[in-house]
């Protein structure tokens, strides 16, 4: 593989908290990722988002470098990594996910051809129950239709990035939604576009399936159809379902 070009660096970057039980395993999946794709020139970058548990000193053992927010919201937390990240490009990872080969692979590809500001993949949710298949496959045919990231990945360059001001440090919600227009805008004057990557969709976690009642996961989304706005700034609800 030739992945990235020698002239280019990847920043991984992951908002973490509370995650000492699936931190470690996605720190291998990202290792063995970048091997497999002939990637070298990459640094991992974990923002312990003032987690109570063992999280910063997985990441450190890892070989991640650590760094340090104190409020729980994850776009102050992305933010926060990208602001220590020195890569060419940024790549945005929740901890409960798995990043495989081919994912990264179509992602480098993206990344060399030229043409693209940044871009997303489309994700599988595992494990999930039936009801849970319906919710991954409705974001899948909203994401690629309307062009918007999913916040478990989402990459792009950093000097477009910063251009744009990351990620909305108000929202507790959406906005990785709100990234991806704003990189959008910023791409199409200079020729350059978002993708969304569809060949090998991004393994993240569907645990929330599992600790939340369908009926707690409606109620959520009910209140964000009735008040979007309150929403992405509700704090308790995102805390809730970080």
């Amino acid at each position: 593989d030739r992945g990235l070009e020698p002239a280019v660096t990847l920043s991984i970057i992951i908002p973490a908290f509370n995650e000492e039980r699936l931190l470690g395993d996605f720190l291998r999946s990202a290792r063995e990722a970048a091997s497999a794709c002939g990637l070298a020139d990459y640094e991992v970058v974990v923002c312990d988002n003032n987690s109570t548990d063992a999280t910063a000193r997985i990441a450190k053992e890892a070989g991640a470098q650590v760094i340090f927010e104190p409020v729980n919201r994850i776009s102050l937390a992305r933010n926060a990594g990208a602001a220590t990240a020195s890569g060419d490009w940024l790549l945005f990872i929740d901890a409960d996910s798995r990043l495989c080969a081919a994912t990264l692979r179509a992602m480098l590809a993206a990344v060399d051809d030229g043409r693209h500001v940044g871009g997303g993949s489309l994700i599988d949710l595992q494990p999930r129950p039936w009801w849970g298949a319906l919710l991954v496959w409705t974001w899948a045919l909203i994401s690629y239709s309307m062009n918007w990231a999913a916040g478990s990945f989402v990459f792009c360059r950093a000097d477009a990035f910063r251009a744009v001001g990351g990620y909305p440090p108000e929202l507790a919600a959406g906005e990785e939604v709100v990234l991806s227009r704003r990189l959008k805008r910023w791409g199409k004057p200079r020729g350059r576009g978002f993708v969304i990557l569809t060949k090998a969709p991004h393994v993240s976690s569907g645990r929330k399936f599992y600790l939340y009642s369908p009926r707690e996961l409606l109620a959520v989304l009910l209140e964000m159809a009735k008040s979007p706005r309150r929403c992405l700034r509700d704090t308790a609800i995102h805390k809730q379902f970080y």
